[in-house]
């Protein structure tokens, strides 16, 4: 499954494989328990997301709200793109190290977490990062990056 059509997270998670609902259910767990609120949990994209609503922060380029996390099950993988990540190069090391010291080979574009089982996702490299994902600190650094 590339991109689905799913209007609801609960719709998504049915369209797919029992197998494959297991791990992104476990992930959706993992995210929802550990990012602070602030996030709406939607659909965008053909994914779960997790990201700062419209009525909190109106003020993007494209008039689509901040996102921080997605989730996705892929043809052959399920991924997990952390945009948190993607603003904070410690964050990115702290995967990296996290995925070195444990002996699993790491699958790791700018922002996207790529693994094939749950036996190839580290929930303790993951869950540092979630946690220090505040509303405040997305805003701030895409304020930054947009030199407002």
């Amino acid at each position: 499954m590339a991109q689905s059509k799913a209007a609801t997270v609960t719709q998504y998670l049915s369209d797919l494989p029992p197998e494959r609902a297991s791990i992104v259910s476990s992930v959706r767990d993992l995210v929802n328990q550990h990012l602070p609120t602030g996030f709406d949990e939607t659909m965008r994209w053909g994914m779960i997301s997790w990201e700062i609503p419209l009525e909190r922060y109106p003020n993007t380029y494209n008039g689509q709200p901040l996102n921080v996390v997605s989730l996705a099950a892929q043809r052959q993988y399920t991924s997990l793109y952390l945009m948190c990540v993607y603003i904070d190069p410690e964050g990115e090391r702290r995967v990296r190290d996290a995925y070195a010291n444990a002996g699993v080979r790491l699958d790791f574009g700018k922002s996207c977490l790529r693994f094939k089982s749950l036996d190839r996702f580290l929930p303790e490299a993951v869950i540092p990062i979630l946690e220090r994902s505040s509303v405040e600190a997305l805003i701030g650094s895409y304020e930054a990056a947009r030199g407002m």
